[in-house]
């Protein structure tokens, strides 16, 4: 699999504090070796066609779609934000 940033998702990652930057790091290598690890909690966002969040932190989220073989990531920002418009 391979990981693909839109660049919304690269705009929105260069204005995270560098620590959450790190956490960002962290669950981007959680995700390619195993979308489904338990600490991601991966699930779909209610109310979209294919689209899923996973956990950063505790207030952090990042949005994702599958397209073939592909993990094309949308957006990162804290969690009210970054579902309003996933």
């Amino acid at each position: 699999m391979s990981i693909v940033l839109t660049e919304r998702f690269r705009r929105a990652y260069a204005q995270l504090p560098p620590d959450i930057r790190k956490k960002v790091k962290k669950t981007l290598c959680l995700l390619d070796s195993s979308p489904r690890h338990p600490s991601l909690r991966v699930h779909q966002v209610r109310g979209t066609n294919g689209i899923y969040e996973a956990r950063v932190d505790l207030q952090y989220r990042l949005t994702f779609t599958f397209a073939g073989d592909d993990l094309i990531l949308r957006n990162v920002d804290n969690h009210d934000e970054c579902l309003k418009n996933p």
